[in-house]
């Protein structure tokens, strides 16, 4: 079997991406999208048809409404592509208001729920600040489930989970990008900060008994991937994806809940004024959090003035 193969026998495979030809090609269970990809994939000319039709179908409509359409279209295609769930995005402009983003997750789930799709096979993205989880709280209670993303530090890991949260999506490679960019070194296998982050918060996880799923997320290299074999999911990016398709080299199984049990961690009561210091005193988790909200709300504003110029 080549790697792509073997990672299935232990991880479940997600595609991110909003490419749904290149889903088709790697047969993931789930797929993930957010502002970052949407935008990408509008701008390719075989995706355009989808853009143009969001802005048709709500003329006259918001341009709020528009991306919230054209977000849907993209995840009902995707869904078409897969047997699992797909990665729904809520505007990361909303990061720190519970109330306005318990709002849009509502909205994006009605939306699917209008186009026939159960709010099972769907998850509602949100960054994962103290308001995005206050919300998500809210959101998993009546029956709407959320993928936490922009995740880069154990005590955003653990608030997740004392809400329920049904997934968080920890970034390997934001993490790793920000411990090359101090030291100036390439950290490879075990010892990458990403791959440390991700391990260490599966093992509390499990070792604690957490339901909450763990999906590893934003990689730079398979290296990286192959380290967090085991990890309940990760999600790949097509180019990754391909890599590992195209390569045959054993692979072994790093993580599991057996091992986690003989970990020394102990456990940690988090409430928002334990959150918000744990996270201040994390520089890495601090900045590429406010990086990652940045980030996604310039590329929705982007996308916001493509659809203006089509109206």
């Amino acid at each position: 079997m080549n790697q792509l193969e073997q990672l299935k026998q232990y991880t479940t495979v997600v595609a991110d991406t909003g490419d749904f030809q290149a889903i088709k090609a790697y047969t993931p269970r789930d797929a993930t999208t957010n502002p970052s990809l949407i935008l990408k994939a509008v701008q390719k000319a075989e995706y355009k048809h989808v853009l143009e039709k969001a802005v048709k179908d709500t003329a006259g409509k918001s341009i709020d409404e528009t991306i919230d359409h054209l977000l849907i279209a993209f995840g009902l295609q995707i869904l078409n592509e897969i047997p699992g769930r797909v990665s729904t995005e809520t505007d990361a402009r909303l990061s720190f208001d519970t109330e306005a983003t318990v709002a849009k997750g509502r909205q994006l789930i009605a939306l699917y729920e209008a186009a026939g799709v159960s709010r099972e096979r769907v998850l509602i993205k949100i960054a994962s600040t103290w308001e995005g989880i206050r919300a998500a709280e809210i959101l998993e209670k009546e029956g709407i489930r959320c993928n936490m993303t922009l995740l880069f530090s154990l005590a955003q890991a653990i608030a997740c989970a004392e809400a329920g949260a049904q997934l968080i999506s920890p970034f390997v490679g934001r993490i790793y990008d920000w411990y090359k960019a101090k030291t100036g070194q390439e950290i490879f296998g075990a010892d990458d900060p990403g791959v440390l982050s991700v391990k260490k918060i599966y093992t509390y996880y499990r070792k604690f008994g957490y339901k909450t799923e763990v999906m590893g997320a934003s990689f730079r290299n398979t290296s990286q991937i192959l380290e967090l074999a085991g990890c309940d999911l990760l999600t790949i990016s097509p180019d990754l994806l391909q890599k590992l398709a195209d390569t045959n080299s054993v692979i072994t199984r790093k993580l599991s809940a057996e091992m986690a049990a003989s970990s020394d961690l102990e456990k940690i009561s988090m409430n928002e004024k334990i959150f918000r210091f744990q996270l201040n005193e994390d520089a890495m988790a601090t900045e590429k959090l406010a990086e990652g909200i940045r980030a996604f709300c310039a590329d929705t504003v982007k996308l916001e003035q493509m659809i203006a110029a089509l109206r």
